[in-house]
This record gives C-alpha cells, structure tokens and sequence, in this order.
C-alpha cells in the first residue's frame, strides 16, 4: 500500500506533457490566415449613411433621446410603486431643507434653491438614463455659482456699510445685490447647460475620464473645506463681505476671525444645537439602518423646530438672529437670462458643466453597476444639458447630481425616477402652498445642516493614506488638486488639476515600467531574467 502511494507521488512530481504543432514564422502564418474583406466607404457614402433615416431608426433616436418612452410602458406598477412612493417622500424631505441651504452657498436668496430643486428634477425624469441618482443642488457646484456670483457682483458695488442704521438703506441694498446675482447664477445655469447639451450631441461623454478619481476627490475635498468657511459667518451671526478667487479661503478666515467678538451667541447656540441633533441623528441612521423602514428625515425636523422656535420666540427682532426672510409664493413666470454676461463667465461654465457631469456620471455608474443595467454617458450630457438649459427660464441656478440624497433615494426602494418626479412635485407644494411659514426660519439653522452634510467629503482626508500605500503619483494628482483648488479657488484650481494630471500621464508613458522575459530550460515558462539565475534569454 505504502509502495503504491509512493509511486502515485512519484508521477504526480515529473507529470510531463507534449504538444506536437508546426513551427511558424510571420510570413507562414500570414499565409495560412485569412483577412476579413472590407469595403472602404467614400466621406460621401459615411455621411448620406448617417443621415439616413427610417422608421426604425427614428424610433430608436426617439426612445434614447427619451428614455422615459422606453421603461414607463413597461413599469411594473404592483411591484415598484410603492417602493417608488416611500423613496419619493424621503427624499423630498432633504430636497427641501437642502435647496434652501445650498442656495446660501449659491449667493441667491434661499427661494431660488427651491425652484432648483422643482425643475430640474422633474426634467431628468423624462431625459435622464441612471434608475437611481437625486439630481437637484449640490453643495460643490453651489458653492462654484456663488464664487462666479460674487465676483461679478462683489459688496463693494453697492454703497450702504454695515454701520447704517437705516433698515430701508439695507433693504434696498440686499434686493440690488440679490437680483444682480441672481441674473449671474442663472445665466451661468444657462451656459452650462448649452455647453453640457453640446458635448452629449457631439458624443463627448468620454471627457469625464480625464477627471480621474483622485483629481476628483481632492478637488471635492478643498471644495468642502470653501463650503465649511463660508458657512461660518451663518453659523455665528457675524456680518462680514464674500470672498470669491484666489486665497478666497484665507480672505474669509481671516474677516470672521476679525468679528469674532460680535459673534450672536443666540445664534449660535441656535445653530450648534441642530449640529448636534443633525450628527445624532446621521448615527442612529448609520447604526440602525437595517432596523429602520426609512432613514430618520433629520434634516426636515430640524428646520420645522428650527422654524417653531424662532417664530415663538421671535429671535429676529428679539436676539436679531438672521432669518431666511421673503419666500414669494408660487413660480416666477419665465424670463430669458442675461446673455451680455455670457464673455464674463464663460469658462466659469466649462468648469461646472464638465464638474457637474463627472458627478453625476460617476454616482449613476455605481448605481448600474450595482443593480445590473447601464447608463448612457452621453444621454446623461443632454440630460442634465437640458435640466439647466430649460431650468435658467424659470431662475433656477446651476445642478447636478448629490450623492446623500441619491443613497437615500436608492436605499428607501426607489427603483425609476419615478422616485425624482415625486421628490420634486413635494418641492413644488411647498413653493405653491407653504413657502410662507418656512420664512422664519434662522440662517444659522441652514448652515447647520450644510456643514454637517460635507462629513462625507471630509473623510476623504483619509485618501491620503490610502494612496500613499497604493500609488505615490495618484497621491501627488490628490495633493495637487487639493492645494491648487483651496488656494487658487475651485475655477483655477480644477484647471491646474487637470493641467498636472496630463503630465503624469506623459511622465508614465516617457517611463515605463516593462519586464525581459526568458525562458526557464527544458520548459515553455517564462519568468523575468532580473529576477532569477536560471532563466536564459535565447
């Protein structure tokens, strides 16, 4: 037996196998093989092709331009409603509290966030080809309209100072500066949208790749910290001007840390304790997710106790804590936006067109990834084109894709956008209905809610590890966009960003890394001839 196992050992080490073929060199084998034949078209023959047209294929041009044509007859109304329902409502209620929010940062009276969170939204449902992404405000593109916003309609071009005592002076010069910035947000939604509708009729989906990842994330991560100082002055009460540009950051540091002594402590505890209860309640949402039908809407709650203390205790005219003021109830008729400020933002637009894409293509691949169909890149370009292009009439700012309420309109069973176009119709009640009774509700409360939502982008300070470990050129790409858009400001930052992540792409291909193999004797194994003794080259 002992024997028997021994030699079955024996034959499993020196197992040999041998393959028995001619010996080709490239001219045999070129002519023993076969080409496939092809007949070359003229540019003629190309292009009356292309232009070509029968039913089939306008049907088809029809149904990838609408893309709603193609999965509503089918919806399968007992199985996804309901799903589609629940998913509608919670999002909503963070459409809500958020456009309000992001409009702050956007440099718009908070109105505005509402309308950009109502058209839209409505809009992606009939154009967009992601199942699952919640387009609306988003606190990156947000806070690169108010940059843009400022610097076209800076304080200083109106005169009235903070030490007026005349609340019709002050009055007068909110209105102003609000309306000018207002025609510059919306005007910059319309040229994105142009500029995003123009590339998805070009099929020029594939820009987003040159954003890599780490561009990406550095770029959002120095956007996260813009957004954290620019909600300061909210959050502590202070009066203090904008700043928009290169060392934007450092300019508004350096303005609150000057009025610091005239901090609001009223609303300031005010907007520290919604910090708390937004952190709370992000945990328990965290902690107990598969426990819970739908995630805590936090955000709503915080605003409608925000709003109940300040209108009984009446903080505005008693502690004179900063409140969203007018909300005009029901939609603005349609206006066309100012096209003489076109020249002035026009690169300002490719930014946020080609930024606010990557977004929200990024966020709709992981969605189809995850559950199984496929997005189309170019589709989204229109999509989202058209979403800010038709959105400017009725003065919504620029959009894309945000990714807190994307994951809770995936995870609450939202399976079409149905699910968007219930998110939005919520907006539009409120706008409509109840707009009016949101109007107490303090800034400070707002900037809670903004500050508490960049702790996703903040942990993106751990990349910095993590691409230590993988990869020292996709960390410098990361440190690069970081700096460069804290310092520089996020227009000119991006544009260094990408500027230095091409030429890494061109110190990788002048220095490759490549391998000599050679071949282990008597054996068909190649192995690297640096690396071991035995390995020949023949």
């Amino acid at each position: 037996m002992e024997h028997a196992e021994g030699h079955e050992a024996c034959l499993e080490q020196t197992q040999r196998y041998c393959v028995e073929r001619p010996i080709y060199n490239q001219e045999l084998l070129q002519g023993q093989l076969h080409r496939r034949e092809r007949t070359p078209q003229t540019l003629r023959q190309k292009i009356a092709h292309s232009c070509r047209c029968s039913p089939k294929k306008a049907k088809s041009h029809l149904y990838s331009f609408l893309p709603i044509l193609k999965w509503l007859p089918r919806y399968p109304v007992k199985e996804y409603l309901l799903g589609d329902i629940i998913s509608g409502i919670s999002t909503g209620v963070m459409q809500l509290p958020q456009g309000l929010a992001y409009a702050l940062l956007a440099a718009v009276p908070p109105v505005f966030g509402l309308y950009s969170s109502f058209y839209p939204v409505f809009l992606y449902t009939f154009f967009g080809t992601s199942k699952h992404i919640s387009i609306g405000t988003f606190a990156v593109i947000s806070m690169m309209v108010g940059g843009v916003a400022v610097r076209q309609v800076p304080d200083e071009m109106f005169s009235v100072g903070y030490n007026s005592t005349n609340v019709t002076d002050f009055l007068e010069y909110y209105y102003a500066r609000d309306a000018k910035r207002v025609q510059v947000a919306v005007t910059l939604a319309f040229l994105s949208g142009i500029i995003q509708l123009c590339l998805g009729l070009l099929r020029f989906g594939f820009v987003a790749i040159y954003l890599t990842e780490p561009l990406v994330r550095g770029f959002t991560t120095a956007a996260a910290v813009h957004v954290f100082t620019s909600q300061l002055k909210y959050l502590l009460g202070i009066k203090t001007n904008r700043y928009s540009g290169p060392l934007s950051v450092v300019y508004s540091i350096a303005a609150v840390l000057s009025k610091i002594t005239t901090t609001n402590i009223a609303a300031l505890i005010v907007g520290l304790t919604c910090i708390v209860l937004l952190l709370i309640g992000k945990e328990i949402n965290l902690r107990f997710k598969k426990q819970l039908p739908v995630p805590i809407p936090m955000e709503i709650i915080v605003v409608i106790i925000g709003t109940g203390v300040s209108a009984g205790m009446n903080l505005s005219e008693s502690y004179r804590v900063d409140v969203v003021g007018n909300i005009p109830q029901g939609l603005r008729p349609p206006a066309v936006p100012e096209i003489q400020l076109i020249p002035a933002i026009f690169v300002d637009a490719i930014a946020i067109a080609i930024v606010g894409f990557s977004m929200a293509v990024s966020m709709a691949k992981i969605f189809a990834l995850k559950h199984g169909y496929t997005i189309d890149g170019n589709q989204e370009l229109i999509a989202l084109g058209i979403c800010n292009s038709v959105g400017s009439f009725f003065q919504s700012f620029s959009i894309t894709c945000s990714m807190s309420r994307s994951l809770v309109q995936e995870s609450t069973g939202g399976k079409t956008q149905i699910a968007g176009a219930l998110s939005s119709i919520m907006v539009l009640l409120v706008i409509v209905a109840i707009g009016y009774l949101f109007e107490p509700l303090p800034q400070t409360v707002l900037a809670a809610i903004v500050m508490v939502n960049l702790k996703g982008m903040f942990k993106q300070f751990g990349d910095v590890t993590h691409f230590w470990r993988t990869s020292k050129i996709e960390l410098a790409i990361w440190m690069v966009a970081f700096v460069a858009s804290l310092f520089l400001g996020l227009d000119y930052g991006l544009l260094t960003a990408v500027a230095f992540a091409m030429i890494t792409v061109i110190y990788r291909t002048q220095s490759p890394q490549y391998r000599i193999l050679g071949q282990i004797p008597s054996t068909d194994i190649y192995c690297d001839v640096e690396e071991y003794e035995e390995v020949g080259v023949y």
